[in-house]
């Protein structure tokens, strides 16, 4: 049976060289009993592969499972599996079938299978090299005659690696390896498969099919297609039921592909004499962002150590604190609060305003001021307080907060 056959019997829209091949492969395959990993990203058609291999087997007159191992929760996968007795978990009021007995002489189809636990793992190994498995809660061995067809969209080797997946497992699914194109590695099928789709919802919806002009092909040809044909059928599907026009131009085909750059962030032009067009790629505006946000940073630190290494900073602060006394305080309050204050320098005409924490250094200043106002009238808190602007009994809470001997 040659290739076009097979495409037409089953369905399979393309022309590109690695779909041939990783076609061509499946039905050399077909016909023997080795397990089949079959590579690729989400969307590709793995499961048609799959349904081709067992289709064209020796055991096509038997059943075909299935199952998405990223689907099944992690505590009920190995009864999902390989069946269970009755009372060997909470919630088994009977006794269970596993997919692996009642697929006896089919196919089972695992695919997502590096999101499979490592236990179960060890138990499909087992079914792999031997051929037998045990029920959850059995001690009894049972026979089975299963031909595994698995799947994944992530790199299992790497999986194996980092100790997420067992090698030995992995070496035994990838008897043949099937590879599966990622879409926008066959563009030429892209135009294809499009008006295969646009025919067949032409159909369902009762409505004309939808045609592509020049622009839009090119469009459509040059999308990443992240979600490959899956993705692209639902465009298919969206530009049949909710375009206008049946004739489709580029600029209404952008309408219903996503744009992705939109998520990106944007310089606002002439902020800093800088403009986004100056930019190759979005990556370059990324680092330019980040170089803005260092160097604002560096320029922040640079300010705060001047303020503090400037000789006129104290005779700041006191002034600030003159008037904080009072302004922060009333008699029943406890203690000076620490909080930002806004700091004036003088020096070469500059006069700015830069938010600055406080700290030790600022209560040893309020006790130094507190000190001279006594020493200043002598002793007498009354005259001393009012020159501090604040109440006698606000500095008589002062004078034993700070320990200050008069």
């Amino acid at each position: 049976m040659d290739l076009q056959s097979i495409k037409n019997r089953f369905g399979i829209i393309g022309t590109s060289p690695a779909l041939n091949h990783a076609l061509g492969t499946a039905v050399q395959v077909a016909n023997t009993d080795l397990s089949v990993l079959i590579t690729g990203e989400s969307g590709v058609g793995k499961e048609a592969f799959s349904l081709i291999i067992h289709s064209l087997s020796a055991r096509k007159h038997n059943p075909f499972i299935a199952v998405n191992c990223g689907a099944i929760p992690e505590g009920t996968i190995d009864s999902e599996l390989f069946g269970h007795e009755k009372g060997s978990f909470t919630g088994a009021v009977d006794s269970r079938k596993g997919y692996f007995e009642t697929v006896n002489g089919g196919t089972i189809f695992l695919d997502e299978i590096g999101e499979m636990p490592l236990g179960t793992q060890a138990r499909l190994l087992r079914v792999l090299e031997a051929g037998e498995y045990i029920r959850v809660g059995s001690s009894k061995v049972q026979k089975t005659d299963v031909r595994v067809i698995a799947a994944s969209n992530k790199d299992l080797l790497e999986f194996t690696q980092a100790g997420k997946f067992r090698e030995d497992l992995y070496y035994r699914l990838n008897t043949v390896p099937i590879r599966v194109p990622a879409l926008r590695d066959r563009k030429e099928d892209i135009p294809l498969l499009f008006r295969k789709f646009a025919v067949d919802f032409a159909e369902k919806y009762k409505s004309p099919p939808v045609q592509l002009d020049e622009e839009a092909k090119n469009v459509l040809i040059n999308y990443p297609w992240p979600g490959n044909v899956r993705e692209l059928k639902n465009i298919a599907e969206q530009i049949s039921v909710l375009s206008q026009d049946k004739q489709i131009t580029g600029p209404i085909l952008r309408k219903f592909l996503p744009d992705n750059s939109s998520r990106l962030p944007v310089l606002v032009s002439g902020s800093s004499g800088n403009n986004p067009k100056e930019f190759s790629n979005e990556r370059e505006i990324l680092y330019k962002l980040f170089f803005d946000m260092k160097k604002d940073v560096t320029e922040l630190k640079k300010m705060v150590f001047e303020v503090i290494q400037n000789p006129a900073i104290a005779q700041a602060n006191a002034y600030q604190h003159e008037h904080a006394l009072n302004e922060y305080h009333s008699d029943n309050q406890h203690t000076l609060a620490p909080s930002a204050q806004p700091v004036i320098l003088n020096g070469n005409d500059i006069h700015q305003h830069v938010e600055v924490e406080e700290s030790l250094s600022i209560m040893d200043k309020e006790k130094e001021l507190i000190i001279k106002a006594l020493k200043k009238h002598r002793g007498k808190r009354k005259d001393a307080a009012a020159d501090l602007g604040i109440s006698e009994r606000t500095l008589y809470r002062k004078l034993k907060e700070y320990d200050i001997d008069e």
